[in-house]
């Protein structure tokens, strides 16, 4: 089923091919020789189904879909920032109205509880009014100008950035609001002002229709055109819509192996375009020697927590720990390994996944916690290697396990730490836990990490993902395929802008915001 303009069903037809992309969600598609072949949800604490089939895309309908974003295009475009500012803001109150039902869709098929539910409903229309604000502030244009002068050959130059086109967004199996249908990909692409459509993630199908009909409701409502956000359907749809000729860029969240298939196809087409994916991250985290001394067992429990957060399904989540070899800090989080409990995963496929991958890990197994309840439910587990094993496997160590797994690697001294943090692949963030006399050595892993991480916290843990102008969420390969950009925070929107440079134009046929009398009052950089 696409959810756009056009909502025809389209005829019956053989048994689809085996798809080029598959985005490994919960679903199961049904197909008949006579009959749609649809997705469908299932509930991960029973296994069984979650809401009715959905009908699947297929590339004509993928085609109807995009044609009817490429024809909201203009007039979206061409809104001032506090027009579209407003209609985000509609939108963020119409979620926050029907939080209740959502949620209970959203429980039956990924079963993640209310609360964390309710919370990233609440993060989602947060989202929206964030960008509201920064469209109100206008500095989002990049409005640059360089005024003529005689006496060195310059011409009159102006500059500002424009929306990109209709872009492609890819739901993603953890978060189905924050990262989903309307998620920060989608509110930051309307903010910039381009259309969406949005590729549905298996796992959620049914959440996903019921808020893009609430949303595009509320579009309507406010004055808006619906086909700002349309939705296509399975797991073929994902080629078909990257490889459209009027996708102009795409924003992707999911596995190293889909966004690497997808990013290839962006950069395969005759007319190559922008892909912004968020792939994969072992997110490390390093303690110091005198903040390992000075409280391991609070920094245990707060690993452990971190570590099984939402059953370990962030890409935030801590999959590297360095540690001291001397201390008592290896010891307590073998304790509060044992004393934890995991849950259900996301899907079936995803849960068979995380068992290969704990099961064929090389480390010692350090400790294991216990599954709890729920068919596709997991235990934490945590490995050991001391820093020459680590070494030794750093390929394989390096790889993100999606789930509650952590390794922790402990090393003998500050220069043996220094050296293995250089064969760390990209991630998305980097964690560097210090007491004041470990602030040098502090320093130096700062230093090494940087370049390779996106995002550096002290003290803290890497879960969890403010939601604020200043964040970056991104990181070099594999963790994103375009380290300058981010996923989360205000200048998300940058990676659906492109510049025009307005050479020696007529004032009153410039864009507003490049006059003369900057009469949207838009921030502006003006060379001297």
């Amino acid at each position: 089923m696409a959810v756009g303009r056009h909502t025809r069903a389209p005829a019956d037809r053989p048994e689809l091919p085996r798809p080029l992309v598959h985005s490994g969600g919960t679903a199961v598609i049904e197909s008949h020789a006579t009959a749609r072949a649809t997705v469908r949800g299932f509930n991960p604490r029973t296994g069984k189904p979650s809401g009715q089939p959905v009908p699947v895309s297929d590339e004509a309908e993928v085609g109807r879909v995009v044609a009817a974003a490429r024809e909201a295009l203009p007039g979206w475009a061409a809104r001032g920032g506090g027009e579209r500012a407003s209609v985000l803001e509609a939108v963020a109150d119409a979620l926050d109205a029907a939080r209740d039902e959502l949620v209970a869709i959203a429980d039956g098929e990924t079963a993640l509880g209310e609360v964390r539910l309710s919370g990233e409903v609440g993060r989602t229309s947060g989202q929206l009014r964030m960008f509201a604000g920064l469209l109100r502030a206008g500095a989002h244009v990049g409005a640059v100008l360089s005024p003529a002068d005689p006496a060195l050959g310059r011409p009159d130059v102006r500059r500002m950035l424009h929306p990109i086109g209709v872009v492609a967004v890819f739901a993603a199996s953890n978060f189905p609001f924050a990262f989903s249908v309307v998620g920060g990909d989608t509110a930051s692409a309307w903010a910039a002002g381009c259309p969406v459509v949005v590729k549905v993630h298996e796992a959620h199908p049914a959440t996903s229709i019921a808020v893009a009909r609430v949303v595009r409701a509320a579009l309507a409502a406010a004055g808006a055109a619906e086909d700002l956000l349309g939705l296509v359907v399975g797991p073929a749809s994902g080629a078909v819509l990257v490889t459209h000729p009027d996708i102009a860029a795409v924003g992707f969240t999911g596995s190293l192996s889909g966004g690497r298939a997808l990013f290839d196809l962006a950069a395969g087409r005759p007319d190559p375009i922008p892909f912004f994916g968020e792939l994969g991250s072992v997110n490390p985290v390093v303690v110091l020697p005198g903040a390992a001394a000075e409280r391991a067992d609070e920094l245990a429990r707060g690993y452990l927590g971190s570590l099984t957060l939402g059953t370990g399904q962030f890409c935030t989540n801590p999959g590297l720990l360095f540690v001291p070899e001397a201390g008592g800090l290896l010891d307590a989080v073998a304790a509060h390994t044992r004393t934890t409990t995991g849950g259900p995963m996301l899907s079936e496929r995803i849960r068979d996944a995380y068992e290969r991958g704990t099961a064929g890990h090389t480390g010692r197994e350090l400790a294991r916690g216990t599954a709890g309840e729920g068919a596709w439910a997991v235990a934490p587990v945590v490995r050991h290697a001391d820093l020459a094993e680590f070494l030794a496997h750093a390929a394989e160590l390096t790889e993100e396990t999606f789930g509650p797994a952590g390794l922790v690697v402990t090393y003998p001294d500050p220069d043996a730490l220094l050296a293995a943090l250089t064969v760390l692949p990209g991630s998305l963030t980097g964690s560097v836990h210090a007491v004041e006399t470990d602030h040098p050595l502090a320093a130096r892993v700062a230093a090494v990490l940087r370049p390779r991480v996106g995002r550096l916290v002290h003290n803290g843990w890497p879960t969890g993902v403010a939601v604020c102008w200043a964040m970056h969420h991104g990181g070099p390969w594999p963790a994103t395929t375009a380290p300058g950009h981010t996923s989360v925070g205000g200048t998300a929107l940058r990676r659906w802008l492109v510049p025009t440079a307005y050479q020696d134009w007529p004032d009153a046929l410039l864009p507003p915001e490049l006059r003369d009398a900057n009469p949207l009052g838009v921030p502006r950089e003006i060379q001297p």
